[in-house]
């Protein structure tokens, strides 16, 4: 069984390595001159223990899974991982109806551990941060997907398949035998072919003449570090209380593996599918953003909070209050400008933006339309869930 895989991200590597230890024949498609390029490399690190999502969805049932097999599989290669844990700070009393949903929440998904905790309970898990309540999750952990995803290139090429570099993919042909691909100067041709293209998902789907009803909207996330020695103020993972309009979890203090400390991400409309920053602009990518409907309908609806996160963007301030709000102590010489990252956002036509992954399958050809976070923690588990409906067989 000859299968293709578009992009070499956690994602694709993970389900390439999955098809590749089933026996198939496997090649990985990356536009990129290396791995992990986009998303994957971009990711802050977070392990999610699953406590935000709605129960019995994929996100809530493979986050589970995947983390279960992510920390085993980072313990059977020495890979770095941290159950740092999270606390979920109410810093009201508004706040409190929506920290206990969370907190039913992360018990019916089966999240061990789970604790409410009162403002004396908070600060002996986070003695600098201040609130009326938490819930605390002990086993959220950290690790460096960079890392394991190099790890699961080296699986496939133990396991005899390939990834190939710079091959951008430019043209697609299914028929009711195989599916031909045209990627940078080589033709190949596939029994399955799988897209795991994150932000070039639509460019994709086009080539392979799979419409659909939703589409990719970029929206990056930009962040900050915390200086010496203010790191010290952060133990773990420090997140607010999540708005439910949004699959976005607000700016949230984040230890990282290596010892940084981020805060962020804001969600800004990008103006590129690539736009790691505010002059990373691209007509043509433009353009086919706001030729969607889903995506004139979403900013009709949410303006007032976009212009809220592009003023977070041009202002270093907000990003100071929104820090100062769970660690008071935090100064504005504390937080220093650092790399941020773009999220590939599905949009529905009528103006949604979809919280669930969302996987369509069309002939021979599988499509990863929606795989934001917790994609990265899910990988393994997304990569079993999907060969389960690729049948190994002609």
């Amino acid at each position: 069984m000859r299968i293709g895989i578009v992009g070499a991200g956690i994602l694709g590597l993970a389900v390439a390595r999955q098809m590749a230890r089933a026996g198939a024949e496997v090649t990985v498609l990356e536009k990129e001159p290396r791995i992990a390029a986009h998303q994957t490399g971009h990711n802050s690190g977070v392990v999610h223990a699953g406590i935000y999502y709605q129960p019995g969805s994929l996100k809530a049932t493979l986050c589970r899974e995947g983390m279960a097999m992510l920390r085993e599989y980072c313990a059977e290669h020495g890979l770095p991982y941290d159950e740092v844990g999270k606390l979920v700070v109410a810093s009201t009393r508004a706040e409190l109806p929506g920290l206990h949903r969370i907190a039913e929440r992360a018990r019916e998904n089966g999240v061990p551990g789970i604790a409410e905790l009162d403002a004396i309970g908070l600060r002996e898990v986070e003695p600098h941060a201040v609130g009326v309540a938490a819930v605390h999750s002990p086993h959220t952990a950290i690790t460096d997907f960079s890392a394991v995803a190099r790890r699961l290139a080296a699986d496939l090429a133990e396991a005899g398949g390939s990834v190939r570099l710079s091959r951008p993919v430019l043209a697609i042909k299914q028929t009711a035998d195989d599916v031909a691909v045209a990627a940078g100067p080589e033709r190949l041709t596939f029994d399955r072919l799988i897209s795991c293209a994150g932000l070039g998902t639509d460019q994709v789907a086009d080539l392979a003449r799979a419409g659909g009803d939703v589409r990719i909207v970029p929206f990056r996330g930009e962040y900050y570090r915390l200086a010496d020695p203010a790191r010290g103020l952060v133990r773990g993972l420090i997140y607010p209380v999540p708005d439910p309009r949004y699959p976005f979890l607000g700016v949230h203090l984040t230890r990282r593996i290596d010892g940084e400390v981020l805060v962020g991400p804001n969600a800004v409309p990008a103006l590129a599918l690539e736009g790691y920053s505010w002059a990373s602009a691209s007509l043509r990518d433009l353009r086919r953003i706001v030729a969607w409907p889903g995506a004139r309908r979403m900013a009709a609806e949410h303006w007032r909070t976009g212009l809220r996160e592009v003023y977070g963007s041009l202002a270093k301030r907000a990003f100071v209050a929104a820090a100062r709000r769970y660690v008071p102590e935090l100064a504005p010489a504390d937080l220093v400008r650092t790399q941020g990252g773009v999220r590939a956002q599905a949009v529905a036509r009528d103006g949604r933006l979809l919280d669930d992954f969302v996987i369509d399958v069309r002939g021979r050809i599988v499509l990863v339309r929606n795989a934001p976070s917790p994609a990265a923690t899910s990988s393994l588990a997304i990569a079993r869930h999907i060969a389960l409906t690729v049948p190994l067989t002609s």
